[in-house]
């Protein structure tokens, strides 16, 4: 479609339709592989520490959410990380910040040869995160939704002693829904602005996100965390897109009714788990700004990248617990 940023992921009428995790594949301690070996018949790979490499893009916030899980769960040891730059071409994400320009483990210098090592007929966009086999440089998962939960409940006779548990037995059916509320108009909402090429479709994008944010300043008014007072899933799937609503979404996803410093509770909320160990140092808001603004041409064109804004407020007094 003319004007697209990803034809192949716009509908007839204009909005964005994101492609389908072409690899699902889970490890798991109930896995038939022996130690070494590839996915069994169900697709299921061994579990085993330091066999697998998660690799992400700062930039990116459905991967930006497995690198904060993998960190407060304490498997930093057990799985290990590569970064891919991001400013992504046609060739797709690079590994332009190592050495060379190649992954120092897998040995590739784009993410796409390891997708294409496991599918070679894949055609579609190569997306992070994505979990690699060291040992056969195939990839196991794509599946970013599946993936942090699955390091919550698979890998857990790995986990640090204090470790949180971030996908409690019983809270998962309101978990679940709550996460696929906040994925359908928050997460994947700001994209469905910001891709939109239709006006009816990023106004019912654009509608459906800020109702959202609403509601959630509601839930989070009389609690400090979206479940009550422990940090679960649903936070760190809200955090990656609240951490990035002013230095992209809105003004590049036109997500412009109020800046998130705008909204009083979702503002300290963000804050609140920015200052939280596992969250803040994980942003890089020169690789967020860099990536937005330079890699989608259809909306801007002139590459130019932002200077602000002001990002000083996210180390002040949050008041919140």
């Amino acid at each position: 479609m003319a004007g697209a940023q990803f034809s192949a992921e716009t509908s007839g009428g204009g909005s964005f339709v994101r492609q389908p995790n072409r690899f699902t594949g889970r490890v798991t301690p109930h896995s038939t592989s022996p130690a070494g070996g590839g996915p069994d018949e169900q697709g299921r790979w061994p579990l085993e520490p330091g066999r697998y490499r998660l690799i992400w893009c700062r930039a990116c916030p459905w991967a930006h959410r497995a690198r904060i899980v993998r960190g407060l769960l304490g498997l930093d040891e057990v799985i290990s990380l590569g970064t891919v730059d991001p400013i992504r071409d046609e060739r797709g994400w690079r590994f332009a910040l190592d050495p060379d320009g190649f992954d120092p483990v897998l040995g590739v210098g784009f993410l796409s040869e390891a997708y294409l090592a496991t599918d070679p007929d894949y055609t579609g966009r190569v997306t992070v995160p994505a979990l690699v086999d060291t040992l056969t440089g195939r990839v196991v998962t794509n599946d970013y939704p599946r993936l942090t939960l699955d390091l919550s409940t698979e890998w857990r006779r790995f986990h640090a002693p204090d470790a949180p548990d971030l996908y409690p037995v019983a809270l998962r059916p309101e978990l679940d829904a709550l996460m696929a509320e906040i994925h359908s108009d928050v997460n994947n909402g700001v994209y469905r602005c910001g891709f939109a090429t239709s006006q009816a479709a990023y106004d019912e994008a654009y509608t459906a996100l800020f109702a959202r944010l609403d509601a959630l300043g509601e839930r989070l008014a009389g609690r400090r965390y979206l479940m009550g007072d422990a940090i679960t899933e649903a936070d760190v799937r809200l955090f990656t897109t609240l951490v990035r609503f002013d230095v992209a979404y809105h003004g590049h996803f036109k997500c412009n009714r109020q800046k998130l410093t705008e909204m009083p509770v979702l503002w300290a909320y963000a804050r609140d788990l920015f200052q939280t160990p596992g969250f803040g140092e994980t942003v890089d808001f020169d690789h967020i700004k860099r990536h937005y603004y330079a890699t989608h041409d259809m909306i801007n064109p002139t590459r130019i990248v932002p200077l602000g804004p002001d990002l000083a407020g996210w180390t002040t007094p949050h008041g919140r617990g």
